[in-house]
């Protein structure tokens, strides 16, 4: 890729003003793509559906600075105007990244218009879906990584022909109006805002609407109470996100008429696969009926650990994270049944063990007994971090190190697992909201010969909650054409 450096603009003001009609003039041009033909666009990996103007500019700042290229709303309008005028079949398309192979042409002088006739070829005049037909889901509770999943999956309804949000199944409480608290949850969340959004309640119905959505709520003690065809809900695919059940037997108890698949939110036992999307997921068969999307930190530590298994090997290693609290510890001085977390979650640092280190073998055999592991619960309510200390199999440098993880972030089939800051001011709230699985803290890097340490942050909330998602298509068939072709998508 060659560099690309424009001149600073004569008036800064002016030139503001016109990247700002530009981007406001991409909104329409973006949603028609995405509500119409559903097109998902992106820029270098971050979805630009149902953005701001600001936040349009921002992700094209996010490039110049992570990137050795410039690249501005002058570039992009003119490209996303003409994939717009195209009868495009249902895809993702990156428009930073198609901009920049247009940049890096073979061929000077090709119109735009000429260069999206070869590249987007295979789906132009395309009638082919992802799905066949739409996917019914069902969320299986309704807590932290409930919500934020169907949050997730409402936001990425687009035309309603891939997966459906169906229902969601929680126990029945003694308190009036329960179906508006759940709402009001749904709707306001104090770590990740408000829901972008409109929410109706219909209560005689045990029916929300969101964003158009029709969800059932289905009050219910256990899976054998519901009759899933009572709802008109068919093939359906179960998100549990309860942590119940973690085995096969357990989690055996959902498959029922309606019901052909489940998800679990957490790390299995037995012969379930735990899947790191971006890793192993090609362990999700057509014949799986159950599988695990594994823990926040196996997520998050996993895509790094096997780019560096692959390129350097790796010895052995310590995992030590530090940890946002979670609703399983006390928030004052009380009784716990495990060690430690019954003392005040919002005053302690609490040391505490976590089976990610030994979890990692099961997406990664060939680290099988190499890595340790802790962790430290901290009183901060999400965003956590986890402390790679490795021993290489080679040596390296700080700037070759963080040079190469750069690239996999940017340019590799791992982008939607790996981000990457340069930033030396960054803090944990900086990466709320982060949808990659980790971000490395390319500023923290220590390298010494063949030991480095690494610092990777992880919104354990809702960066997990997108990697479900990325699993939950996987498991439901769903197959997305990505272009440029060195451009691999994925859910996001």
């Amino acid at each position: 890729m060659e560099d690309q450096t424009r001149p600073l603009p004569n008036d800064f003001f002016k030139d503001w003003k016109e990247r700002e009609a530009l981007a406001e003039g991409m909104i329409p041009l973006i949603g028609k793509l995405y509500r119409q033909r559903n097109i998902s666009t992106y820029m270098y990996g971050s979805s630009m559906v149902n953005k701001s103007v600001t936040d349009i500019m921002q992700d094209h700042r996010f490039v110049r600075q992570v990137e050795h290229n410039e690249i501005s709303e002058f570039d992009t309008f003119p490209m996303l105007q003409a994939i717009s005028n195209l009868p495009l079949g249902q895809a993702h398309i990156d428009i930073g990244k198609m901009v920049v192979k247009y940049q890096d042409d073979e061929k000077p002088g090709r119109s735009i218009d000429d260069f999206l006739s070869k590249e987007l070829k295979d789906i132009i005049g395309s009638e082919t879906k992802p799905l066949p037909e739409p996917q019914d889901i069902v969320l299986y509770g309704f807590g932290r990584i409930g919500r934020l999943v169907a949050r997730i999956l409402v936001d990425k309804a687009g035309g309603g022909d891939v997966l459906r949000l169906r229902a969601i199944v929680v126990r029945k409480s003694k308190i009036d109006h329960d179906l508006e608290k759940r709402a009001a949850l749904l709707r306001r969340d104090s770590v990740h805002g408000p829901f972008r959004g409109t929410i109706r309640v219909i209560e005689d119905q045990n029916t929300l609407v969101v964003n158009g959505n029709p969800i059932k709520i289905i009050y219910a003690n256990s899976p054998s109470e519901i009759d899933y065809s009572k709802y008109g809900i068919n093939n359906a695919v179960v998100v549990d996100n309860t942590g119940v059940w973690k085995d096969s037997e357990g989690l055996s108890c959902h498959l029922m008429p309606g019901i052909s698949k489940v998800l679990l939110t957490a790390p299995a036992g037995d012969d379930i696969p735990n899947i790191v999307y971006g890793i192993n997921h090609q362990e999700i068969t057509p014949d799986r009926k159950i599988i695990s999307a594994a823990s926040c930190t196996t997520n998050a530590i996993v895509p790094v650990l096997k780019c560096l298994l692959d390129e350097y090997g790796i010895k052995s290693g310590h995992v030590e994270t530090v940890h946002a609290y979670t609703n399983d510890q006390n928030l004052i001085d009380n009784y716990h049944k495990g060690g430690r977390r019954g003392r005040g979650a919002a005053l302690n640092m609490v040391l505490t063990s976590t089976g990610a280190a030994k979890a990692v073998s099961k997406a990664i055999p060939e680290l099988r007994g190499k890595l340790t592991g802790n962790a430290i619960r901290v009183p901060t309510p999400n965003v956590s971090m986890a402390i790679l200390n490795l021993q290489l199999e080679r040596d390296t440098d700080t700037e070759e190190l963080n040079e190469f993880l750069r690239q996999k972030a940017l340019h590799s089939s791992l982008q939607q697992q790996i981000g990457f800051t340069a930033s030396s001011e960054a803090v944990s709230t900086d990466f709320v909201g982060s949808r990659q699985a980790c971000v490395l803290d390319a500023q923290a890097t220590i390298v010494n010969k063949n030991n480095c340490i690494l610092y990777c942050w992880y919104d354990n909330e809702f960066g997990y909650s997108c990697q479900v998602v990325r699993c939950l298509e996987k498991f439901s068939g769903v197959v997305w054409p990505s272009y440029p072709k060195t451009f691999q998508s994925d859910s996001e």
